[in-house]
């Protein structure tokens, strides 16, 4: 599963590690991404969306249809 959130899409932060001899070396900030099963009830069936802790916010706010709609109106597949 890759580090991409579906709904916001977070990815990796990329960056260096210095250490107290400040030698640099490098290192990754991932996302919290969750893999969550919500029910779509417009069409009967259930959707499983990877999606970092700010996504699954996001979902609360606006409601699984908004934000299914929302991606499908990007051009990705669900």
């Amino acid at each position: 599963m890759s580090a991409h959130c579906q709904v916001t899409g977070r990815k990796p932060g990329f960056g260096k590690s210095v250490s107290h001899s400040h030698k640099r070396t490098n290192r990754r900030w991932n996302p919290n991404i969750q893999r969550k099963t919500y029910y779509l009830s417009s069409e009967g069936r259930r959707v499983t969306l990877t999606v970092s802790t700010k996504g699954i916010k996001t979902i609360d706010r606006d409601g699984i249809e908004a934000v299914v709609a929302r991606i499908r109106a990007r051009g990705d597949k669900i």
